[in-house]
Protein backbone atom coordinates (compact mmCIF):
# COMPACT_ATOMS: atom_id res chain seq x y z
CA UNK A 1 0.00 0.00 0.00
CA UNK A 2 2.53 2.56 1.12
CA UNK A 3 4.70 1.55 -2.27
CA UNK A 4 1.45 2.06 -4.53
CA UNK A 5 0.75 5.80 -2.63
CA UNK A 6 4.59 6.66 -3.04
CA UNK A 7 4.47 5.44 -7.36
CA UNK A 8 1.40 8.19 -7.18
CA UNK A 9 2.80 10.97 -5.44
CA UNK A 10 5.76 10.94 -7.95
CA UNK A 11 3.71 10.49 -10.99
CA UNK A 12 1.98 13.75 -9.50
CA UNK A 13 5.24 15.00 -8.94
CA UNK A 14 6.10 14.72 -12.66
CA UNK A 15 3.36 15.96 -13.97
CA UNK A 16 3.16 19.27 -12.05
CA UNK A 17 6.82 19.96 -12.79
CA UNK A 18 6.26 19.42 -16.53
CA UNK A 19 3.51 21.82 -15.73
CA UNK A 20 5.64 24.36 -14.37
CA UNK A 21 8.15 24.08 -17.63
CA UNK A 22 5.80 24.14 -20.09
CA UNK A 23 4.51 27.19 -18.58
CA UNK A 24 6.25 29.73 -19.93
CA UNK A 25 5.84 28.01 -23.60
CA UNK A 26 2.11 27.98 -22.91
CA UNK A 27 1.60 31.64 -21.59
CA UNK A 28 4.21 32.97 -25.18
CA UNK A 29 1.34 30.74 -27.49
CA UNK A 30 -1.51 32.50 -25.46
CA UNK A 31 0.07 35.41 -26.08
CA UNK A 32 0.71 34.90 -29.76
CA UNK A 33 -2.49 33.84 -30.63
CA UNK A 34 -4.16 37.10 -28.65
CA UNK A 35 -1.99 39.34 -30.68
CA UNK A 36 -3.38 37.62 -33.65
CA UNK A 37 -6.80 38.54 -32.86
CA UNK A 38 -6.33 41.51 -31.84
CA UNK A 39 -4.56 42.63 -35.29
CA UNK A 40 -7.33 40.79 -37.00
CA UNK A 41 -10.13 43.14 -35.44
CA UNK A 42 -7.87 45.80 -35.81
CA UNK A 43 -7.35 45.20 -39.56
CA UNK A 44 -11.00 45.14 -40.12
CA UNK A 45 -12.28 47.92 -38.17
CA UNK A 46 -13.50 46.50 -35.12
CA UNK A 47 -11.72 46.06 -31.94
CA UNK A 48 -10.94 42.99 -29.84
CA UNK A 49 -13.05 42.77 -26.37
CA UNK A 50 -12.97 40.33 -22.91
CA UNK A 51 -15.86 37.95 -24.53
CA UNK A 52 -13.85 37.97 -27.68
CA UNK A 53 -10.58 37.06 -26.65
CA UNK A 54 -12.11 34.61 -24.36
CA UNK A 55 -13.84 33.14 -27.12
CA UNK A 56 -10.79 32.74 -29.82
CA UNK A 57 -8.52 31.62 -26.70
CA UNK A 58 -10.88 29.11 -24.92
CA UNK A 59 -9.93 30.34 -21.09
CA UNK A 60 -12.14 31.71 -18.43
CA UNK A 61 -12.55 35.32 -17.40
CA UNK A 62 -9.68 35.36 -14.83
CA UNK A 63 -7.20 33.86 -17.57
CA UNK A 64 -8.13 36.26 -19.60
CA UNK A 65 -7.85 39.34 -17.52
CA UNK A 66 -4.60 37.87 -16.39
CA UNK A 67 -3.30 37.44 -19.64
CA UNK A 68 -4.15 40.99 -21.11
CA UNK A 69 -2.22 42.40 -17.73
CA UNK A 70 0.72 40.32 -18.64
CA UNK A 71 0.37 42.01 -22.15
CA UNK A 72 0.25 45.35 -21.27
CA UNK A 73 2.94 44.71 -18.56
CA UNK A 74 5.09 43.88 -21.84
CA UNK A 75 3.99 46.79 -23.27
CA UNK A 76 1.93 44.84 -26.75
CA UNK A 77 -1.74 46.29 -25.57
CA UNK A 78 -3.65 49.14 -24.12
CA UNK A 79 -7.24 48.96 -22.66
CA UNK A 80 -9.64 51.11 -24.12
CA UNK A 81 -12.79 51.00 -21.90
CA UNK A 82 -14.22 47.72 -22.47
CA UNK A 83 -11.76 46.77 -25.85
CA UNK A 84 -8.16 46.34 -25.74
CA UNK A 85 -6.45 47.79 -28.29
CA UNK A 86 -2.33 46.99 -29.69
CA UNK A 87 0.29 48.98 -28.85
CA UNK A 88 3.03 50.23 -31.65
CA UNK A 89 5.46 47.36 -29.98
CA UNK A 90 2.44 44.69 -29.72
CA UNK A 91 1.28 45.57 -33.72
CA UNK A 92 4.93 45.03 -34.78
CA UNK A 93 4.80 41.44 -33.10
CA UNK A 94 1.34 40.90 -34.04
CA UNK A 95 2.27 41.40 -37.48
CA UNK A 96 5.26 38.90 -37.71
CA UNK A 97 3.55 36.41 -36.01
CA UNK A 98 0.66 36.69 -38.62
CA UNK A 99 3.14 36.72 -41.63
CA UNK A 100 4.28 33.24 -40.25
CA UNK A 101 0.50 31.89 -39.81
CA UNK A 102 -0.87 33.04 -43.31
CA UNK A 103 2.64 31.22 -44.87
CA UNK A 104 2.46 28.48 -43.08
CA UNK A 105 -1.29 27.92 -44.41
CA UNK A 106 -0.04 28.60 -47.78
CA UNK A 107 3.00 26.05 -47.45
CA UNK A 108 0.18 23.46 -45.89
CA UNK A 109 -2.26 23.78 -49.05
CA UNK A 110 0.16 24.26 -51.54
CA UNK A 111 3.38 21.98 -50.82
CA UNK A 112 1.99 19.81 -48.47
CA UNK A 113 -1.51 19.34 -50.26
CA UNK A 114 -3.99 19.18 -46.55
CA UNK A 115 -7.30 20.36 -47.43
CA UNK A 116 -8.06 23.40 -46.78
CA UNK A 117 -10.14 22.81 -43.84
CA UNK A 118 -7.31 21.63 -42.45
CA UNK A 119 -4.63 23.73 -43.18
CA UNK A 120 -5.39 26.55 -40.04
CA UNK A 121 -4.81 24.27 -37.42
CA UNK A 122 -1.55 22.80 -38.85
CA UNK A 123 -0.68 26.75 -39.33
CA UNK A 124 -1.68 26.91 -35.49
CA UNK A 125 0.07 23.97 -34.38
CA UNK A 126 3.74 25.27 -35.91
CA UNK A 127 4.14 28.77 -36.11
CA UNK A 128 4.87 29.57 -32.48
CA UNK A 129 7.93 27.73 -33.48
CA UNK A 130 9.53 29.28 -36.16
CA UNK A 131 12.31 31.39 -35.85
CA UNK A 132 12.42 34.28 -37.74
CA UNK A 133 15.00 32.83 -40.41
CA UNK A 134 12.53 29.99 -40.64
CA UNK A 135 9.92 32.40 -41.97
CA UNK A 136 12.04 33.69 -43.97
CA UNK A 137 13.52 31.07 -45.45
CA UNK A 138 9.48 29.51 -45.96
CA UNK A 139 8.94 32.74 -48.12
CA UNK A 140 11.49 32.71 -50.01
CA UNK A 141 10.88 28.71 -50.64
CA UNK A 142 7.29 29.66 -51.70
CA UNK A 143 8.50 32.75 -54.08
CA UNK A 144 6.78 35.18 -51.64
CA UNK A 145 3.10 35.00 -51.79
CA UNK A 146 0.91 38.12 -51.12
CA UNK A 147 -2.12 36.12 -50.34
CA UNK A 148 -2.52 33.04 -47.56
CA UNK A 149 -5.13 30.37 -49.29
CA UNK A 150 -8.46 32.02 -48.00
CA UNK A 151 -7.33 35.09 -49.51
CA UNK A 152 -5.99 36.95 -46.63
CA UNK A 153 -2.94 39.49 -47.45
CA UNK A 154 0.33 37.93 -46.05
CA UNK A 155 2.38 40.85 -43.94
CA UNK A 156 5.72 41.50 -46.33
CA UNK A 157 9.15 41.15 -44.08
CA UNK A 158 8.76 44.89 -43.08
CA UNK A 159 5.40 44.41 -41.48
CA UNK A 160 3.25 46.08 -44.95
CA UNK A 161 -0.27 44.92 -45.42
CA UNK A 162 -2.46 46.05 -47.69
CA UNK A 163 -5.82 46.94 -46.98
CA UNK A 164 -8.68 44.46 -46.40
CA UNK A 165 -10.57 44.25 -49.93
CA UNK A 166 -14.07 43.02 -50.31
CA UNK A 167 -17.79 43.15 -49.05
CA UNK A 168 -19.63 40.36 -48.04
CA UNK A 169 -21.40 38.29 -50.29
CA UNK A 170 -24.83 39.39 -48.30
CA UNK A 171 -24.03 42.89 -49.74
CA UNK A 172 -23.21 42.38 -53.34
CA UNK A 173 -25.85 43.56 -55.65
CA UNK A 174 -27.97 41.12 -57.60
CA UNK A 175 -27.09 40.55 -61.14
CA UNK A 176 -23.59 41.93 -60.78
CA UNK A 177 -20.52 39.99 -61.51
CA UNK A 178 -17.86 39.35 -58.96
CA UNK A 179 -14.94 37.62 -57.89
CA UNK A 180 -14.26 35.84 -54.67
CA UNK A 181 -10.85 37.64 -52.69
CA UNK A 182 -11.35 36.15 -49.54
CA UNK A 183 -13.09 33.05 -47.04
CA UNK A 184 -13.32 33.39 -43.14
CA UNK A 185 -11.94 29.78 -42.21
CA UNK A 186 -14.09 30.46 -38.83
CA UNK A 187 -16.16 29.30 -38.23
CA UNK A 188 -15.24 25.96 -38.91
CA UNK A 189 -18.97 24.60 -39.85
CA UNK A 190 -19.48 27.41 -42.08
CA UNK A 191 -16.14 26.83 -43.72
CA UNK A 192 -16.79 23.40 -44.43
CA UNK A 193 -20.06 23.70 -46.44
CA UNK A 194 -18.80 26.65 -48.47
CA UNK A 195 -15.77 24.35 -49.37
CA UNK A 196 -18.47 21.62 -49.90
CA UNK A 197 -20.74 23.97 -52.48
CA UNK A 198 -16.98 24.44 -54.60
CA UNK A 199 -16.35 28.04 -53.56
CA UNK A 200 -12.66 29.21 -53.74
CA UNK A 201 -10.53 32.20 -54.05
CA UNK A 202 -10.54 33.22 -57.65
CA UNK A 203 -14.03 32.35 -58.43
CA UNK A 204 -16.22 34.44 -60.41
CA UNK A 205 -19.60 34.28 -59.52
CA UNK A 206 -23.15 36.44 -59.80
CA UNK A 207 -25.17 36.66 -57.05
CA UNK A 208 -29.30 35.66 -58.14
CA UNK A 209 -31.42 36.49 -55.58
CA UNK A 210 -31.28 37.84 -51.71
CA UNK A 211 -33.96 37.07 -49.35
CA UNK A 212 -33.70 36.97 -45.56
CA UNK A 213 -33.50 33.06 -45.69
CA UNK A 214 -31.04 32.61 -48.55
CA UNK A 215 -28.49 33.77 -50.58
CA UNK A 216 -28.58 32.37 -54.70
CA UNK A 217 -25.77 32.84 -57.00
CA UNK A 218 -24.03 31.23 -59.52
CA UNK A 219 -20.84 30.20 -60.87
CA UNK A 220 -21.75 30.04 -64.27
CA UNK A 221 -22.37 26.17 -64.36
CA UNK A 222 -24.01 25.47 -61.04
CA UNK A 223 -26.64 27.30 -59.28
CA UNK A 224 -25.73 27.47 -55.26
CA UNK A 225 -27.56 28.35 -52.59
CA UNK A 226 -26.16 29.63 -49.19
CA UNK A 227 -28.02 30.65 -45.73
CA UNK A 228 -26.88 34.62 -45.48
CA UNK A 229 -24.45 33.53 -42.31
CA UNK A 230 -23.05 31.30 -44.14
CA UNK A 231 -22.27 33.47 -47.12
CA UNK A 232 -21.16 36.52 -44.85
CA UNK A 233 -18.07 34.38 -44.48
CA UNK A 234 -17.38 34.68 -48.65
CA UNK A 235 -15.87 38.06 -49.32
CA UNK A 236 -16.26 38.94 -53.31
CA UNK A 237 -15.05 42.10 -55.19
CA UNK A 238 -16.01 43.31 -59.05
CA UNK A 239 -14.85 40.61 -61.37
CA UNK A 240 -12.20 41.42 -63.54
CA UNK A 241 -12.94 41.37 -66.79
CA UNK A 242 -10.76 39.63 -68.05
CA UNK A 243 -12.69 39.27 -71.92
CA UNK A 244 -12.63 43.20 -72.51
CA UNK A 245 -8.87 43.44 -71.25
CA UNK A 246 -7.72 40.78 -73.06
CA UNK A 247 -10.08 38.76 -75.03
CA UNK A 248 -9.47 36.03 -72.50
CA UNK A 249 -11.98 33.58 -70.77
CA UNK A 250 -12.02 31.06 -68.03
CA UNK A 251 -11.43 27.50 -69.35
CA UNK A 252 -14.17 26.65 -67.83
CA UNK A 253 -16.06 28.52 -70.04
CA UNK A 254 -14.52 27.73 -73.44
CA UNK A 255 -17.06 25.80 -75.09
CA UNK A 256 -16.83 21.52 -76.32
CA UNK A 257 -14.11 21.31 -79.13
CA UNK A 258 -13.26 24.99 -79.21
CA UNK A 259 -9.39 25.76 -79.58
CA UNK A 260 -8.09 28.22 -77.19
CA UNK A 261 -4.73 29.62 -76.38
CA UNK A 262 -3.12 29.45 -72.82
CA UNK A 263 -2.99 33.34 -71.77
CA UNK A 264 -1.80 32.86 -67.97
CA UNK A 265 -2.47 30.48 -64.85
CA UNK A 266 -4.43 33.12 -62.59
CA UNK A 267 -2.19 34.33 -59.35
CA UNK A 268 -4.81 32.72 -56.80
CA UNK A 269 -3.27 29.24 -58.36
CA UNK A 270 0.14 28.98 -56.35
CA UNK A 271 2.57 26.04 -55.13
CA UNK A 272 2.01 22.62 -55.78
CA UNK A 273 -1.75 22.95 -57.95
CA UNK A 274 -0.01 25.99 -59.91
CA UNK A 275 3.22 23.68 -60.84
CA UNK A 276 0.89 20.49 -61.65
CA UNK A 277 -1.15 22.56 -64.57
CA UNK A 278 2.60 23.60 -65.93
CA UNK A 279 3.15 20.05 -65.73
CA UNK A 280 0.15 19.17 -67.45
CA UNK A 281 1.27 21.13 -70.53
CA UNK A 282 -0.92 24.61 -69.81
CA UNK A 283 1.83 26.86 -70.08
CA UNK A 284 1.49 30.21 -71.80
CA UNK A 285 0.67 30.18 -75.53
CA UNK A 286 0.01 26.49 -75.40
CA UNK A 287 -3.43 25.40 -77.67
CA UNK A 288 -5.99 23.53 -75.56
CA UNK A 289 -9.34 21.92 -76.48
CA UNK A 290 -12.18 20.64 -74.38
CA UNK A 291 -12.96 17.32 -76.00
CA UNK A 292 -14.93 15.15 -73.47
CA UNK A 293 -16.92 15.67 -70.00
CA UNK A 294 -17.90 12.88 -67.75
CA UNK A 295 -21.47 11.94 -67.28
CA UNK A 296 -21.69 14.57 -64.19
CA UNK A 297 -19.94 17.01 -66.06
CA UNK A 298 -16.56 17.45 -63.87
CA UNK A 299 -14.19 16.37 -64.03
CA UNK A 300 -13.68 17.40 -68.25
CA UNK A 301 -11.01 16.23 -70.79
CA UNK A 302 -8.97 18.45 -72.67
CA UNK A 303 -6.52 18.08 -75.67
CA UNK A 304 -3.25 19.64 -74.82
CA UNK A 305 0.43 19.10 -76.42
CA UNK A 306 -0.64 16.19 -77.49
CA UNK A 307 -1.95 14.38 -75.24
CA UNK A 308 -5.53 14.49 -73.06
CA UNK A 309 -6.06 15.04 -69.48
CA UNK A 310 -8.84 15.99 -66.99
CA UNK A 311 -9.01 18.62 -65.15
CA UNK A 312 -11.60 19.49 -62.05
CA UNK A 313 -13.62 22.21 -62.70
CA UNK A 314 -11.72 24.01 -60.04
CA UNK A 315 -8.70 23.49 -61.67
CA UNK A 316 -9.22 24.38 -64.62
CA UNK A 317 -10.56 27.51 -63.56
CA UNK A 318 -7.25 29.03 -62.80
CA UNK A 319 -6.53 29.03 -66.50
CA UNK A 320 -6.92 32.31 -68.45
CA UNK A 321 -7.45 31.01 -72.21
CA UNK A 322 -7.65 32.82 -75.58
CA UNK A 323 -10.81 31.35 -77.91
CA UNK A 324 -9.11 30.88 -81.30
CA UNK A 325 -11.26 31.79 -84.42
CA UNK A 326 -13.93 29.97 -84.82
CA UNK A 327 -12.74 28.28 -88.15
CA UNK A 328 -10.35 26.28 -86.04
CA UNK A 329 -13.27 24.33 -83.95
CA UNK A 330 -12.32 20.82 -83.80
CA UNK A 331 -15.12 18.25 -85.22
CA UNK A 332 -15.71 15.08 -83.65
Amino acid sequence: MTVSILIVAVLIGVVLLRHRANRPARERRRIEDALKHLFDMEYRGGEATLSSLKGVLRLADRHVLALVARMQSLGFVRVRGQAFGLTPAGNRLARQIVRAHRLLERYFADEARLPLRQVHAAAEHHEHTMTPADVERLSADMGHPSVDPHGDPIPTREGHVPPAEGVPLTAWPTGSDARIVQIEDEPPVAFAQILAEGLHVGLRLRVLEHTPDRVVLTDGGTEIRLAPAVAANVFVAPAVDEAALTGAIRLTELPDRTRAEVVRIDDACRGFSRRRLMDLGLTEGAVVTPVLRSFAGDPRAYHVRGTTVALRRDQAAHVIVRPLESAWRETA
